[in-house]
């Protein structure tokens, strides 16, 4: 497949570099303001470097990859529709509900694909606990414990990752995203949630630096989530699945896994998963590396969605709108005290 990229920085880069470890695709283009970035995030390819979007579509490519803020996700996403380009948009989809909306309808309307960059499912404290719940090992989901954080502002490169309204909010729209995306990836569509804001930490108007929230899917099993800016140990996520005959815990970073299971005989059995390879890894090539591999993963799901109809387990438009619904959600509760009730969206495939 030809292959095209929008926003040539730091995870546009690592976009490309999926794109050129698969043999059977091409990056064609590279499209970044600064012609050095472009230039860069294309260095061992054939790609034309652009600031030019029509010249950017003019090389038709099937696949568009959108890293770029988040403010400017619409545009290009429409335009790459217009072109009939199918697209994989980086966290959060948009800034705002209304955008993501309008990227889904322009998807649907064009018969193109849109996928959302949630590769955190693939990273493998998360692939054991999906594995845990597929084969029944906990038995049947009772209720799941969700936490994103890490220590604030320090931590972001832009002031646009943290300001509105170009952020579109604050740690659940950063941070928390991902986290928002994990708890519908294990309970399907979120239908009610009731939540606190705050900003009292970096008193940055709109952007929350905490937020503590129940969600509910369709069937009423809760979730407990938490979203912050202000986790004194640092970067940390994690994810806990709880069933009526065990329970399953992921975490990053470091990444660590853990199931405990009882059958039906009452005894118990505990595997810890502590990947001191991942570890070694990412001392000697940082984060980066573990996020790469998740994004061949991803590439490969998005490309089989393409050709074959087949997802597997990437996100799509959905799963990125209802992560931006649930934020505005916890915002609504937070002003009225009240719980927000949404409506299901399913899966776009």
């Amino acid at each position: 497949m030809r292959m095209g990229i929008i926003g040539g920085g730091k995870i546009g880069a690592l976009r490309a570099a999926s794109v050129k470890n698969a043999d059977e695709h091409e990056l064609v283009a590279v499209l970044d303001m600064s012609p050095d970035i472009a230039k860069a995030a294309a260095a061992g390819t054939n790609a034309i470097t652009t600031t030019d979007l029509t010249e950017f579509l003019k090389t038709e490519p099937d696949l568009v990859f959108i890293s770029t803020p988040p403010h400017t996700h619409r545009e290009f996403a429409e335009a790459s529709f217009d072109a009939g380009a199918h697209v994989l948009c980086e966290k959060p989809l948009a800034h705002t509900v209304e955008d993501g909306r309008a990227m889904v309808a322009a998807a649907k309307q064009a018969g193109r694909h849109l996928a959302t960059g949630f590769n955190m499912r693939y990273y493998p404290f998360v692939k054991i606990v999906r594995e845990a719940v597929d084969r029944g090992m906990i038995g049947n989901i009772t209720h799941v414990r969700a936490f994103g954080g890490h220590d604030g502002l320090h931590n972001f490169s832009a002031d646009w990752q943290y300001k509105m309204p170009l952020s579109g909010g604050g740690a659940m729209m950063d941070v928390g995203i991902h986290i928002s995306d994990l708890v519908r990836y294990f309970l399907g569509d979120i239908t009610q949630v009731s939540g606190v804001m705050s900003e009292s930490v970096w008193n940055l108007d709109g952007s929350e630096d905490n937020s503590v929230a129940v969600f509910r899917n369709a069937q009423g099993i809760p979730a407990l989530y938490q979203a912050t800016w202000h986790e004194w140990k640092g970067y940390q996520n994690w994810i806990e699945v709880y069933g009526d005959r065990g329970m399953a815990r992921g975490s990053y970073a470091p990444m660590r896994a853990m199931v405990i299971s009882r059958d039906q005989n009452g005894r118990q059995t505990k595997k810890s998963h502590l990947f001191p390879e991942i570890m070694v890894r990412e001392k000697l090539k940082t984060w980066q590396s573990t996020a790469l591999l998740s994004f061949e993963d991803e590439l490969r799901d998005v490309v089989r969605l393409i050709t074959e109809g087949d997802i597997g387990e990437a996100a799509d438009g959905h799963d990125g709108l209802s992560s931006l619904e649930v934020a505005q959600a916890v915002r609504q509760s937070t002003e009225t005290g009240e719980t927000v009730r949404l409506d299901p969206l399913g899966r776009m495939v």
